[in-house]
């Protein structure tokens, strides 16, 4: 490969289920505070709003969520608890064996709890990146031919940044955006969400391509 950088000589995979992960995690943090502050009331169903006052309520939808817990003070303490474990994870255990599918569990977890629709999703994509830490993707070598192989690499670390940029949006700017500028602007941040599904999607496709390459390129003398 032509030019070796960081993003071309790390695992693609072990990047994206980091760096996916704490931002899922910290988008998970948030719907928790607001669940914490509506106090020791059972919600009026599964699907909930996790802010009911502030910027955050009346600019950003009341972030959606679902919780099976029967209490909305529990359910935000649960949130957080889950979306710092899916954090820690992401960062220090992902590459571990089945790593990737714990991540995916603990983002289920994190949905079921209070931790929104959106962190949940960006985590168990995450992990599904996760689950191709240190596995042979000898898969992409054997069906994709040397174009299309090289287009994905090529490809890696421009849509990598375009995402991460969008996901550092969705998750902090856009809470930053709504509470000192007043931005009012749901579709905005739908749009983002979307975005962040296909680009992710993207990013680990173009990933699993990268680091098919690099295990062949490792595997000679």
């Amino acid at each position: 490969m032509e030019g070796k950088n960081v993003l071309t000589t790390i695992s693609a995979a072990r990047l994206v289920a980091s760096v996916f992960g704490v931002l899922s995690g910290l988008g998970g943090i948030t719907h928790g505070v607001g669940e914490t502050l509506q106090g020791n009331v059972a919600p009026d169903g599964i699907v909930i709003n996790s802010w009911t006052q502030g910027p955050i309520a009346t600019n950003m939808g009341g972030e959606p969520a679902m919780t099976i817990v029967p209490n909305l003070f529990i359910t935000g303490v649960l949130t957080i608890v889950i979306s710092l474990a899916v954090m820690v994870w992401a960062v220090a255990f992902v590459q571990r064996k089945n790593g990737g599918a714990v991540l995916i569990l603990l983002s289920i977890v994190m949905l079921l709890v209070g931790g929104g629709f959106g962190p949940p999703i960006i985590g168990i994509l995450a992990g599904i990146a996760g689950t191709s830490i240190n596995a042979p993707l000898t898969w992409w070598r054997t069906h994709l031919s040397v174009k299309p192989q090289r287009f994905l690499i090529k490809l890696w670390p421009w849509v990598f940044g375009a995402c991460l940029t969008n996901g550092v949006f969705l998750f902090l700017g856009s809470i930053i955006l709504v509470y000192f500028f007043g931005m009012n602007n749901p579709d905005l941040f739908l749009n983002s969400f979307f975005f962040a599904i296909g680009s992710l999607l993207l990013t680990i496709v173009a990933g699993f391509a990268h680091d098919s390459i690099q295990q062949e390129i490792g595997r000679k003398p």
